[in-house]
């Protein structure tokens, strides 16, 4: 995990396209003129400073939620169950554990801010794309 103020570096080459705005420019005039591209490219270990980290929660699906809800249940009243019952519940838990461990895979993802040392600032970027310096 990744913090602000960090000396990171790139982890690996990036190249960035895309639609460019000339200073100053309306962007209608640009329209009707037809758009400019541009592409740059960073190198791999170009240094910079972390200036902002942002975590996203994902949303947890509706069996996921049934999860949480099921092994909750198990794990608070499965003891004092008929033993029938509680193996129906731990057969649903079975059941639906394969979404809890693809939701706890990507649960978090964390984007930063970076602001590279050559003057780029690079923003809403995976974390993965950077080294500690």
């Amino acid at each position: 995990m990744l913090n602000v103020g960090q000396r990171v570096r790139l982890a690996a080459d990036l190249r960035l396209a895309g639609a460019v705005t000339p200073a100053g420019e309306p962007v209608e005039e640009l329209e009707e003129a037809g758009a400019f591209t541009a592409s740059i490219a960073l190198a791999a270990g170009v240094e910079g400073t972390v200036e902002r980290v942002h975590e996203h929660q994902r949303r947890q699906s509706h069996e996921v939620g049934e999860y949480l809800r099921l092994k909750s249940l198990l794990d608070d009243f499965g003891h004092q169950m008929p033993p029938e019952s509680r193996r129906q519940l731990k057969e649903q838990v079975g059941a639906l554990e394969e979404h809890w461990i693809a939701h706890r895979l990507r649960m978090l993802r964390v984007t930063v801010r970076v602001r590279l040392d050559n003057g780029f600032v690079l923003d809403d970027v995976p974390e993965e794309a950077f080294a500690s310096a």
